[in-house]
């Protein structure tokens, strides 16, 4: 944020599409319902060549940044994020000028032959983004925090009395990072490897802001800069068109359960299956399941060669699925039912062609991998057949 006297002198001009795209993702971590009028504004600041757009709601702060920009003078203003997206989402493709009123602090749109005029705030009422001191520092490749993200987000729960289940564990020791996430009936863990670091944390992160952070990383091949500090975690990305993005969020406090405990050290029975005909099938299945508490009911055949997905409803009626499997069947037989929505969440972010289900017993945790990977894991808790 530049200085407050900037607020009185911004004039600047920027290419519609990249406004637009500027203020939307900001827009995430503005404050749909607050008391404090200010939290419903972005905040744009024009200085040193870059223009700079930002949201927050107290907990998460979310800041882009343009380096090509030109200016006719340096400053800040604010206005209602709703009302300037919509309307830039509206306006032509071409060159918006934009000036604030230091009297009124209004902010002036012009492009082409549209001309706007938007009801602001003092710019100096704008929450700053905070300083962190850094206790930790880990640069990640993005594509593979892309992935950790996306398999491990979906297990976060949403119960709010027991906060510390909803968000992701971040653990770093000066090796690899880790990612996991429960809701008690089910838990990811992926390893993500990293490029550098110093420190070591064990944090909770907002699943909000994960959410918010697999958006900012979902295109570009740059690196991820993360800073860990107290109360707080930084995501950092620049782009090779010069601009940058930044999200900044509080962390949740409190102790995340003991993850390793609950994970099944080994297996009796291990099924190997295509992941998409075994995805569509349990999809299907679903629909019946779903007026039976999600149930879906997986069987061995005789020969050890199929493996069967089933679910009844007596309100709708049955699903009978089989798809191919490798199997030892001198293992024995294996019988065993789950959340059909908890099992097409973990098929649907696996990668590669393959995956394995590891049991035990039918009342025990079952275990998905992905084949040809050690890194990821998802413990699925079984329901009664």
């Amino acid at each position: 944020m530049p200085d407050t006297a900037l607020s009185t002198s911004l004039k600047a001009n920027c290419p519609r599409r990249d406004l637009f795209e500027a203020v939307t993702a900001v827009g995430k971590a503005v404050a749909a319902r607050t008391s404090v009028p200010i939290l419903t504004h972005v905040c744009l600041t024009a200085d040193a060549g870059r223009l700079t757009v930002m949201g927050t709601d107290l907990e998460m702060w979310l800041e882009y940044t343009m380096a090509t920009q030109s200016f006719t003078s340096s400053g800040a203003a604010t206005c209602p994020a709703r009302n300037l997206t919509e309307l830039l989402g509206a306006m032509p493709e071409a060159e918006v000028d934009m000036s604030v009123d230091p009297e009124t602090h209004a902010l002036s749109l012009r492009c082409n032959r549209s001309n706007y005029t938007l009801l602001g705030l003092p710019a100096d009422e704008f929450p700053r983004l905070p300083t962190i001191q850094a206790t930790c520092t880990i640069k990640v490749d993005r594509a593979a925090l892309r992935n950790a993200v996306k398999q491990t987000l979906f297990a976060t729960s949403s119960d709010e009395t027991r906060a510390i289940l909803t968000g992701v564990l971040l653990v770093f020791q000066g090796e690899g990072l880790r990612l996991v996430a429960t809701d008690t009936h089910r838990l990811a863990l992926r390893d993500c490897p990293v490029l550098e670091g110093t420190g070591s944390a064990s944090v909770i992160v907002p699943a909000r802001a994960m959410g918010e952070l697999q958006r900012m990383i979902h295109a570009g091949d740059g690196p991820v800069q993360i800073t860990v500090a107290t109360g707080q975690i930084q995501f950092k990305t620049n782009e090779t068109t010069g601009s940058e993005t930044t999200l900044l969020s509080r962390l949740i406090e409190g102790q995340f359960p003991n993850y390793e405990r609950v994970i099944p050290t080994q297996a009796t029975k291990q099924l190997t299956v295509q992941r998409e005909p075994m995805g569509q099938a349990v999809r299907r299945a679903a629909i019946v399941a779903r007026e039976s508490n999600n149930r879906v009911v997986i069987r061995t055949t005789d020969d050890g060669q199929r493996l069967s997905i089933s679910a009844e409803s007596g309100s709708v009626g049955n699903a009978y699925e089989e798809v191919e499997v490798a199997y030892d069947i001198s293992t024995g037989p294996v019988e065993i039912a789950f959340n059909a929505k908890y099992l097409s969440d973990v098929l649907a972010v696996l990668d590669g062609e393959g995956l394995r289900i590891e049991l035990t017993e039918s009342l025990r945790p079952g275990v998905v991998r992905p084949i040809g990977s050690d890194d990821y894991l998802c413990v699925l808790m079984p329901m009664q057949v």
